[in-house]
């Protein structure tokens, strides 16, 4: 396996994009958590907002480019027509494919670890600013409490398996527009349903279906029983879609040609 994954490695680095791409997903992440919570005003009258989830909002935005990463790692070789040469030097397609989860995986965690650090310092230094005081019952954010540590950790975690998710489709798709088209559908599309239909039976299914409304439910550190999922299972449904992307891109990349 260590072959595959130097090999896979070498071939990230050489990608166009490879390097500013991860500094964007920290830049974009921070600045929209840092917007989101300048923009946020806790008023004595009336206070009752999610202030970890409020300082990790640039997730949101940052996914976007963690799956636009994780798909050009797998089109990049298509569109150069490298896919060939890799499948000839190392024909255990699965391994290939293996490979590439781990590297895109630890490349996705580099950056999502500051990126996420990052929104929680940033909520940290402007909430108290706009009236998030401990006076009106907000710490400032940090690590040492437990559920806006499971926030953080668990907006890590999600940024990877949107990673996963990026690229089992591109592995399916084998194209850089449709494929990342396909998952910003998934993503955002699909989490704009429960609101567009208000049947309160599939409301609430369609929110835990969506893999951004049901991921995004471990950053909830308040109101947890008016959630539709729990935080960890909203998580397990996003590593439910991750799952099912790589299987289906594992099983076309065994059954076709190059």
């Amino acid at each position: 396996m260590r072959p595959y994954l130097r090999a896979e490695w070498t071939k990230l680095r050489t990608l166009a994009g490879a390097f500013w791409l991860p500094l964007a997903v920290v830049a974009l992440t921070v600045a929209v958590s840092a917007a989101a919570s300048a923009t946020v005003h806790c008023r004595p009258d009336s206070c009752d907002i999610d202030a970890p989830k409020l300082g990790l909002m640039g997730v949101q935005a940052g996914q976007a480019l963690v799956a636009i990463l994780a798909v050009l790692v797998v089109t990049g070789e298509y569109g150069t027509g490298m896919i060939r040469a890799t499948l000839a030097a190392m024909p255990r397609r699965g391994a290939v494919l293996a490979a590439k989860a781990a590297v895109v995986s630890g490349v996705t965690l580099a950056a999502a670890i500051p990126a996420v650090l990052g929104s929680l310092l940033a909520g940290r230094l402007i909430l108290p600013g706009n009236g998030f005081t401990p006076e009106h019952g907000y710490p400032p954010l940090s690590l040492t409490d437990g559920p806006t540590l499971r926030a953080a950790a668990g907006s890590v975690l999600y940024l990877v398996l949107i990673a996963l998710i990026g690229l089992g489709v591109a592995t399916a798709v084998r194209d850089s527009a449709t494929s990342v088209g396909v998952v910003l559908g998934l993503l955002y599309a699909m989490s704009a349903l429960p609101f567009l239909i208000h049947d309160p039976d599939w409301q609430p299914l369609l929110w835990r279906l969506s893999p951004m409304n049901a991921g995004l439910s471990v950053q909830a550190t308040t109101h947890l029983s008016e959630l539709p999922i729990t935080p960890w299972a909203g998580l397990g449904v996003v590593a439910a879609w991750a799952a099912a992307a790589l299987a289906g891109g594992g099983l076309l990349l065994r059954l076709r040609d190059a």
